[in-house]
């Protein structure tokens, strides 16, 4: 049902959204925020590692879903930085591209959120599911923890893309036995008051929702160092 509701917004920007993300109008590639010195802040890093809804595109700086998670983590006593490297307009190709950029700063969680504008562009699920693959491998291989963040697609790419598209997430979760967000925007997609006019990026208000989504999945991972019990229940959700 839920993915239903959000349908029906996302369709409202169709093949127009799929056009303006395909040319890509973001900023330069680069990390959305510049990342502190080590040694000003030795927290370990959860690192947002996705495209503009990591980034936050169209909201104010400090405004993003990763800003917001900082907050959360910071309120409930965690002692973790939330490092934004999203990138407005990234495919999954651009993640496998990026992944040394992670890797420098050792984190000890990624939040992988990518795939959302290979779908729009139309691009084979096959190859997005293979780099996202390509991704975890090589994060697993430095021990990093993943929490691996579901997305959709407008109802108009039709059932079987669609259906494709949507299995990447819940297959990758499962072969390597990941944390998985069902779905990142429950609650924000298809709410005109939480969406930007373009259907798709969350407002700031949207992006609160969308870390109290994200909170809820990462704090399994926050409470056992090991991971190993609470991540098996989550991955076949």
């Amino acid at each position: 049902m839920l993915l239903m509701v959000v349908a029906v917004g996302l369709a409202a920007c169709g093949s127009r959204e799929k056009q303006e993300q395909a040319t890509d109008p973001a900023p330069p590639p680069q990390p959305a925020q510049q990342l502190p010195a080590q040694n000003q802040d030795t927290r370990p890093v959860i690192a947002a590692f996705g495209d503009s809804l990591s980034a936050g595109f169209g909201v104010e700086p400090g405004k993003s879903y990763p800003d917001d998670l900082q907050r959360l983590l910071d309120a409930a006593g965690y002692r973790y930085r939330v490092a934004n490297l999203g990138v407005s307009g990234d495919t999954t190709t651009d993640g496998v591209e990026r992944l040394s950029t992670v890797l420098a700063i050792h984190p000890a969680i990624v939040i992988l959120e990518f795939g959302g504008n290979d779908g729009l562009r139309g691009l084979p699920v096959a190859s997005a599911q293979k780099n996202l693959a390509a991704i975890v491998e090589s994060l697993q291989k430095s021990r990093v923890r993943i929490l691996l963040a579901g997305m959709t697609l407008p109802r108009n790419y039709g059932p079987e893309y669609i259906q494709s598209f949507d299995r990447i997430y819940v297959d990758l979760a499962r072969k390597y036995r990941l944390a998985r967000i069902p779905f990142l925007l429950e609650g924000v997609g298809g709410h005109p008051d939480l969406i930007q006019p373009d259907g798709i990026h969350p407002t700031a208000e949207g992006a609160r929702i969308v870390a109290d989504n994200v909170m809820k999945y990462l704090q399994p991972l926050l409470a056992d160092g090991s991971g190993k019990s609470k991540i098996q229940a989550l991955s076949v959700l």
